[in-house]
């Protein structure tokens, strides 16, 4: 990881409890099968729980209970990093080894790919292709519109627009601490109105953009700011706020509402809180990358 271990802190340290607590081991996976550390989860419309790992098989799907359902797209993943399921069900998986954006329809039947596997460079040498430098996660707009955060560790970190079609329109960014610059864009995030909020983890802040790019404001979060999940109202946030293991409740002025969860290995405890997802009763499960897991937090 390209986040030092000493950015450590425990912010926010006077926020107000979430009122949360955790659901120990809910995943029944089959006899012999584990998770590898755990980069991203997601929800679908169901209700299933979607879980994205460094496993052998690396995206698994469970219902709400976490009863094993079934493996998507085994063997086309090479180091999975970002999960998100769109408003039609679709899942959109990045992969920061291959350099790609997998699109699956929700039978999980890959319909898209964005990128060309293997390839780093900004376009592909034998046509019109854009391609990434280690994608980290995906956002979509009101219109249609996909927004890719790149640059995990080597790669250059910037942003790029895509429109519905996946036909690539833009980026900005560029590796820096100064507006609208990043030092890997973890996390990217749009809300109704297309305004967007990407966690720029060792810059230790959020910025907001525009859906054109043009930068608006940024808040400081001192730590490794990781993962960010809309909250089902559309005016909060929710933050994995990575080696402090904090999640950590947001306006969208980036205002701290209030916390839970911490350092450790225990219940409610993470190595890194990496990326993290809510079900319709706003029910949270955060990834670990460092403890291999997935847990469930459900309200007191």
């Amino acid at each position: 990881m390209k986040a030092e271990r000493n950015t450590v802190s425990t912010y926010p340290e006077n926020a107000p409890d979430l009122g949360y607590k955790p659901v120990p081991d809910i995943f029944k996976l089959p006899e012999g099968i584990n998770f590898g550390p755990c980069s991203s989860v997601a929800v679908t419309k169901k209700g299933n729980i979607l879980v994205f790992n460094r496993g052998a098989h690396a995206l698994m799907e469970f219902d709400d209970r976490g009863r094993y359902l079934r493996s998507l797209a085994n063997g086309v993943f090479t180091l999975p990093h970002g999960l998100r399921v769109d408003a039609e069900d679709n899942i959109w998986a990045t992969d920061i080894g291959s350099h790609i954006v997998v699109k699956m329809d929700p039978k999980g039947r890959i319909r898209m790919v964005l990128g060309v596997k293997g390839n780093s460079g900004e376009w592909h040498p034998a046509g019109h292709l854009r391609c990434f430098n280690e994608p980290n996660d995906v956002a979509f707009g009101p219109n249609g519109e996909l927004y890719v955060s790149q640059g995990h560790g080597k790669g250059e970190s910037r942003v790029l627009k895509f429109d519905a079609e996946g036909n690539f329109i833009k980026t900005w960014g560029g590796e820096g601490a100064g507006p609208g610059q990043f030092n890997v864009p973890h996390s990217i995030l749009a809300d109704a109105k297309g305004t967007l909020y990407v966690a720029d983890r060792s810059n230790q802040r959020i910025q907001v953009f525009d859906g054109d790019g043009a930068f608006l404001r940024e808040k400081r979060h001192p730590g490794t700011p990781c993962g960010l999940c809309m909250c089902r109202d559309g005016m909060h946030m929710m933050l994995a706020h990575g080696h402090t293991g904090k999640i950590i409740k947001l306006d969208l002025q980036g205002n701290v509402l209030g916390a839970t969860g911490g350092q450790g290995k225990g219940p409610n405890r993470y190595g890194e809180a990496h990326f993290l997802a809510l079900d319709r009763r706003e029910d949270i499960y955060v990834a670990d990358t460092l403890n291999w897991r997935v847990q469930k937090l459900v309200r007191r």
